[in-house]
């Protein structure tokens, strides 16, 4: 018995393709940027502080257009980064975008909740 030429297709539950899969997570990144965006701006609002010196650097000197220009950027790259990835895997790239930002709104809003 030999493995040469096998493949191996990984199959998602149902009718879901790899396609589907990852249009969906791409939607996920623009509900978890606006999340993070807006609950940003929100705390900074309040009173809190921005603490990724990066984020706040684009903060003080652009407002709401640098952060949306950090977030475009890092889309930018990971739009890039996908091209690199067979078909089947690309749908994680924009989990790795969403889980952090989805997790930097959820810390946001904890932290609007102590101070509000």
């Amino acid at each position: 018995m030999s493995s040469e030429n096998a493949t191996l297709h990984h199959r998602l539950p149902g009718d879901v393709t790899a396609v589907d899969l990852e249009r969906l997570c791409w939607m996920l990144v623009a509900v978890a940027l606006l999340a993070d965006v807006v609950t940003t701006f929100v705390g900074l609002q309040v009173g809190l502080a921005e603490s990724n010196p990066a984020a706040r650097g684009a903060i003080e000197g652009y407002g709401v257009a640098g952060m949306l220009a950090l977030k475009a950027f890092a889309v930018g790259i990971g739009l890039v980064g996908r091209l690199l990835l067979e078909p089947e895997y690309r749908p994680i790239v924009p989990v790795g975008l969403a889980v952090p930002w989805l997790a930097a709104a959820i810390l946001n809003l904890y932290t609007i909740s102590t101070v509000v």
